[in-house]
């Protein structure tokens, strides 16, 4: 069972996405699919879409259809709602070539996929599939249900592949993968994925979202989640020196759950169906090396001590990321009322509270 200040943040989060001012009466009443529902993200979908009614943001209640390839382990990743009358479970591997028997749905978000360098070497069939045939197969289940509303593809700011620019990324700005190479498996299926959900539009009428999420953080990581900012969290909640694999020179925007999550939200239900929109806190822009230093600092630590950081090879199957700056400009999401509220201090330092045990 999660902590109390891991429920009381994690509420706080949901709490704070849900007094977004959206147009959430249209989900109101609404049958609403969410994959990788175990997941980080996708355990703020789902907690998110069960707040509404209880906030008064939704006339109806919204029924959850939580998919997931273990329902154990689901059950266990949002024990604090497993048991919600509003919420039912389906057991489907994304991997899997078939369609699921989601029964009548009305909307889906599609957050289920392995988003962490680490599985790109070790596992690289098991992190495209669920970009492309699952994708594939989620689009198809809603498009066969009487009343489809829309569909949420959660991509991923490594469709821009190698840009070799350090200016902010618009969302027209496209460089280079190299799609024989293995760590191109993460990259090329999330571009995959988009162009499935803009053909599906094009041929079918069904209106399809895209959000590009950069380096998103907060309550919920896992241990082995593998991406360097979880990596140092963890160190540090366990007492040990961060262990830096790099120079530390690479800069990124690192961007708080429920800002994200919002930024979620925001596109779905104000967003331009087709158009991809960065998700992303251009504010929050560190250095991998200032990011170890502000955690440091907010563990308390002496940030100039010897065994605060040290420098370690990467470990195998690691594949680390070519690009030395990765920054968005999010001009086209703020058009739409949103923006980021929580800064890497008081997001790194909430995150850090609530996964303290």
């Amino acid at each position: 069972m999660a902590g109390a200040a891991l429920q009381r943040i994690r509420a706080e989060d949901v709490g704070a996405i849900v007094e977004r001012p959206l147009d959430w009466q249209r989900l109101s009443g609404a049958r609403v699919l969410v994959t990788g529902a175990g997941g980080f993200l996708g355990g703020y979908l789902v907690r998110t879409l069960l707040a509404l009614h209880a906030a008064g943001r939704v006339d109806h209640p919204i029924q959850v259809v939580a998919m997931v390839r273990d329902v154990a382990r689901g059950r266990s990743h949002l024990a604090d709602v497993a048991d919600d009358c509003h919420l039912d479970w389906l057991a489907w591997d994304l991997n899997r070539l078939g369609v699921p028997d989601t029964g009548p749905i009305h909307w889906v978000l599609h957050a289920g996929s392995q988003a962490s360098p680490r599985h790109y070497g070790s596992d690289p069939v098991g992190t495209l599939l669920p970009n492309a045939v699952g994708t594939a197969a989620v689009l198809h289940a809603l498009s066969r249900s009487p009343a489809p509303q829309g569909f949420l593809f959660v991509s991923s700011s490594e469709v821009y592949g190698a840009t070799g620019q350090e200016s902010v990324l618009a969302e027209q700005a496209y460089g280079v993968v190299d799609p024989a190479s293995v760590r191109a498996c993460y990259a090329e299926s999330k571009r995959l994925g988009e162009t499935l959900c803009v053909a599906w539009q094009h041929q079918h009428g069904l209106p399809v979202h895209i959000v590009r999420p950069f380096h998103t953080y907060g309550p919920g990581l896992q241990p082995d989640d593998g991406r360097v900012f979880a990596d140092f969290v963890f160190d540090v909640l366990q007492g040990r020196p961060i262990v830096m694999r790099s120079d530390g020179k690479a800069r990124r925007a690192f961007c708080y759950a429920s800002d994200a999550v919002a930024g979620f939200f925001t596109v779905l239900l104000h967003g331009q169906p087709g158009l991809p929109y960065n998700v992303a806190n251009p504010a929050g822009e560190l250095s991998v090396a200032e990011l170890a230093q502000l955690l440091v600092r907010l563990d308390g630590r002496d940030a100039i001590a010897g065994n605060s950081v040290v420098f370690e090879p990467p470990k195998g199957g690691y594949l680390s990321s070519t690009y030395s700056r990765l920054v968005p400009d999010v001009g086209r999401l703020a058009g739409l009322g949103w923006r980021a509220v929580i800064d890497p201090e008081r997001g790194f330092g909430r995150t850090l509270e609530a996964l303290r045990t």
